[in-house]
């Protein structure tokens, strides 16, 4: 079989799969074994089952149940809704100030717990009925929400970025400080135009005509102190060198379970919830890594890798236009695939080019990562869209995707902004 005909082949089929309402995972491993089977007969079950085996060994595996942990114990604690309290006392008074605070307590949750799906969901929880109250426009509220909890692949600890690492062999805590980086330039972009339009029209971000003493103000930092203990927990253990990603990610659990029983919030349902919760989080992401594993190593082993890495290099553009184009391709695939899928699916065939090429490499996994959290908040299929439906059930879809637009924009500019300078990110982490 030829490498055009495999390339064709797998990749219609996975794309007809998805359609027809197969998981990813599956999607992907259904592909591998029917291919597999095409190419060596019953040999090639060995292949599969041998590069799952192999993925397995990776001891970045392990901290992913740990990283899921961290969030799920944190949205199942009171934790967030006292957090989410401290960010209004201390910023209703703002123009747009609700929305300021919102958007700082979804990076803050973004940091604890790495996931886009517990940052928004989360945050729209607590925040929507809290600005729905003090009369907020809702397509503000909603874009607002969804953008930020975008974040939560971008800023570390992120699952996605340690398995960009493993897939890359990159660092992971230089992976993880490049994300930071990018995280807190997409944020003030956010900050910025929030508090840009709240003063251009007010009526859609009243301010707070109360003032909260300031005695109340600062007892709320006390809710403050334990999340600041875990993000510090895990983020400084990695960037000093203390610690391996999956030692920080153990660490972090160890804080998150001290916090919630310091809390008193500790019960056997509580216990009982997080862990079905973790278990069932880490099982899907682990198959979809297996069912990835398995098609790349056969689509790999048939020459198909080789043969779309030596197309992309001997395209006759600038290397800098290559780029963009692989940018491109990750960007439309957020908008339909889990962001695990694609960066098993097609980093192992974008990154050697990169390489080759001669761009940083940690610079180009931060871009691919910026488009992933992109492609969440993208017409029609984007991940967050469908959270904010869920959220506001009774907002048709075309609003919402209206609402998210302006910062669909803006993390667009952030990408170029990156893109064309991107010492922003190999200056702080000391690459390149």
């Amino acid at each position: 079989m030829t490498p055009e005909i495999l390339t064709y082949g797998m990749f219609s089929m996975v794309l007809i799969a998805i359609l027809c309402g197969v998981s990813l995972s599956f999607a992907m491993g259904g592909t591998a074994v029917v291919f597999a089977w095409a190419i060596y007969g019953s040999n090639g079950m060995y292949s599969i089952v041998s590069a799952a085996f192999g993925g397995m060994w990776s001891i970045l595996l392990s901290s992913i149940p740990l990283f899921t942990f961290i969030g799920v114990a944190l949205a199942k604690s009171r934790i967030a809704s006292d957090l989410y309290h401290a960010f209004y006392l201390w910023s209703g008074r703002m123009p747009g100030g609700l929305l300021l605070g919102t958007s700082g307590f979804a990076a803050t949750l973004s940091a604890m717990t790495g996931s886009c799906a517990a940052s928004t969901i989360t945050t729209g929880m607590v925040g929507i009925p809290a600005m729905d109250q003090r009369g907020y426009d809702r397509n503000f509220v909603l874009g607002t929400i969804g953008a930020s909890g975008t974040l939560g692949i971008l800023i570390p600890p992120s699952i996605t970025l340690i398995l960009i690492g493993m897939q890359t062999g990159q660092s992971v805590g230089r992976l993880f400080l490049g994300g930071m980086v990018a995280g807190l330039i997409v944020l003030s972009a956010f900050l910025l135009y929030v508090t840009v339009r709240s003063l251009l029209r007010p009526e859609l971000a009243p301010v707070n005509a109360e003032t909260a003493p300031m005695r109340d103000k600062l007892a709320s930092l006390r809710s403050v102190v334990l999340p600041v203990l875990i993000i510090l927990s895990v983020l400084v253990s990695i960037f000093a060198g203390i610690a391996t990603p999956t030692e920080a990610a153990a660490i972090g659990a160890a804080a998150v379970t001290l916090s919630v029983a310091v809390r008193g919030e500790i019960t056997w349902a509580y216990v009982k919830d997080v862990s079905y919760t973790t278990a069932s989080v880490t099982g899907m992401v682990i198959w979809i890594v297996f069912g990835a594993t398995a098609f790349t190593a056969i689509y790999g082993s048939g020459g198909g890798a080789a043969f779309l890495q030596e197309l992309l290099s001997s395209l006759h553009t600038a290397p800098w236009v290559t780029i963009l184009l692989m940018q491109a391709v990750t960007l439309i695939l957020g908008m339909f695939l889990d962001p695990v899928g694609i960066i098993l699916l097609v980093l192992p065939i974008f990154f050697p080019v990169v390489v080759q090429l001669g761009f940083d490499p940690i610079w180009f996994c931060i871009l691919f990562q910026l488009n992933l959290c992109i492609g969440y908040i993208s017409p029609p299929f984007g991940y967050n869209l469908f959270y904010l439906k869920t959220l506001s059930p009774e907002t048709p879809i075309t609003r919402i995707y209206a609402s998210v637009f302006p910062f669909l924009l803006l993390m667009l500019g952030t990408g170029a902004l990156l893109f064309v300078f991107p010492q922003l990110i190999t200056s702080l982490t000391g690459a390149g």
